[in-house]
Parts: C-alpha cells; structure tokens; sequence
C-alpha cells in the first residue's frame, strides 16, 4: 500500500510535474469560458446538450487539465530520458556533464589522464596503456607526442621515490603537463605488476590536486575532464562510474579554485549500462 501511495506521490509530484501545472494554468488563463459552451455544438458531444454551462465548463477543464498534464508528463519524460548532457550551476561556477568522447572534442582545454609514470606504450601487457582507454586512444591518435620533453618543458620535478612497477620515475598524482591546448595528467599508482591501484584517499587528494592544477592552466577556456578511474583502475572500495562521477562532482564543488563564469567544467562520460547523467549528483 505504502508503495502505490509514493508512486502515485511521485508521479502527480514528480520534477515534471512542476511544468505540467505551469502550462495548465496558463492555458486555463488563455481558454475562454465560451470555447467550453460550444462543445454542445459538436455532434460526437450531444451527450452534453441537457448540461448546464457550469458544468460543462467544469467538467471541460479538468478534461483539459488532466489531458495536459499527461501530454506534458510524456514529452518531458521522453526529453529527460534521451538529453546527452545536465548542467549544475553554482556560485560563480557550472558543471557540465556529457556523453561523449573527450578524444574528438576540439574546443577548450582537455585533461588526458596517464598513469603516474606517464607510460606511453599501447598494448596488452599489464603495465601498458590499454587502446581502448582514453590515454590509449590518445596516443593512437598522436604517435608521434614526446612526453618526457613536455615534462621537462613544463619543468615538473618527479617525486623521490621510485613506482613499484618496474622502479620506472614517477610524478604526483594530479599533475599537469600542457601539451598545446591538451594537458596531460599523472594519475594512477601502478603495482608492482603494473595495474593501476588506488585507494579511495589517494583519488580525493588527486582530484584535490587537479582541480588547482586546471585553475593554473585553464586561461579562459573550458575545461574538459573525463571521469577518473571509471574503466580499469582498481581501488580499495568497489566505486562505479557513478559513484565516481558523484565523487568528482562533490570534490570539485568544495573545492577553494574553481573556473569562472562563463568558463565551465565539463566532465565527459561514457554512456553504460546502469549509469545516467540525471542521476549525477546536484542535477535538478
């Protein structure tokens, strides 16, 4: 019983709902009482020709009411179902989260996110960029990019200790290195076997990191961000792309450095099963 009443709760007060009676009211407002009198007029309504005026005109608008209500309940749970991308708005600051493929995006300023070595060898073996992983696709797309000299370029330091994959030179997670209007990341630990392994800790303090390394680089332009560790990293909590869409959200909203208006943070997802942008957290 408890749960018929909180669907038909949710669904006369569902976030649509808000616009279906905006729209009954003013049509209701627009629609004469004189359009109501002339259904007598209509032959597949003689039926009504005995009624009253008041009562045709009250049974006529909520006939009306209730036939607008469900139109508008239809088209906008078809439009909210099928819209590619949200946007949450803030102090000064607006998130936007899209399906897409941070790879083609051609505007803006793009984070690609390496592992904390910054391997640039596509392949197979545990310690290699996956093709199909946005690092991988991005090297694909650029053989030729030389990123021990963009990191000598942009003169970052490496860390002291040595990774445990290999003793390869490492870099703090968060880092940026520019590469034109691209700017490459220093993201996962590797294991000794070469498996990308945070834990939940670490991720808040590199995303803690990142988002004032995009306040130092971004200029005046938009910032695209894919989510972190939504494909094969492994953390110490089982986090899906949702979970990890939610976290970056939040961490970036507390953050003390954030892009401006009208420069904006775009976070690009991948579309997948049991995931949905209108369920990102702070989407209205």
């Amino acid at each position: 019983m408890n749960s018929l009443l909180q669907r038909i709760k949710a669904f006369v007060f569902g976030k649509e709902s808000g616009y279906a009676f905006a729209t009954i009211t003013l049509i209701i407002a627009v629609i004469p009482e004189g359009f109501f009198k002339c259904l007598k007029q209509i032959k597949c309504l003689s039926f009504c020709k005995e009624w009253s005026d008041i009562a045709l005109i009250i049974i006529g608008r909520v006939i009306l009411c209730c036939g607008i209500f469900l139109v508008v309940k239809i088209l906008f749970n078809i439009w909210y179902k099928n819209r590619t991308e949200v946007e949450i708005k803030g102090l000064n600051y607006k998130i936007v989260v899209e399906y897409g493929d941070i790879t083609s995006i051609t505007e803006g300023k793009r984070v690609i996110h390496f592992d904390e070595c910054f391997t640039t060898i596509v392949g197979k073996a545990p310690g290699d960029i996956k093709s199909d992983s946005v690092c991988g696709q991005y090297l694909l797309k650029n053989p030729d990019i030389n990123v021990p000299a963009l990191i000598e370029q942009a003169g970052i330091t490496p860390l002291k200790g040595k990774s445990k994959y290999n003793n390869n030179t490492k870099y703090e997670s968060g880092i940026l290195v520019p590469n034109g209007d691209d700017l490459l990341m220093a993201f996962a630990k590797l294991d000794k076997n070469g498996r990308a392994d945070m834990t939940y800790e670490e991720y808040l303090k590199t995303l803690d990191k990142l988002w004032g390394e995009i306040d130092r680089y971004h200029g005046t332009e938009d910032v695209y961000v894919p989510i972190l560790g939504s494909l094969i990293t492994h953390f110490d909590k089982d986090l899906t792309q949702q979970q990890l869409l939610d976290i970056m959200i939040s961490s970036y909203r507390l953050h003390d450095r954030k892009l401006k208006i009208p420069n904006r943070l775009h976070i690009v997802c991948k579309e997948r099963e049991g995931f949905s942008l209108n369920n990102a957290f702070g989407v209205e």
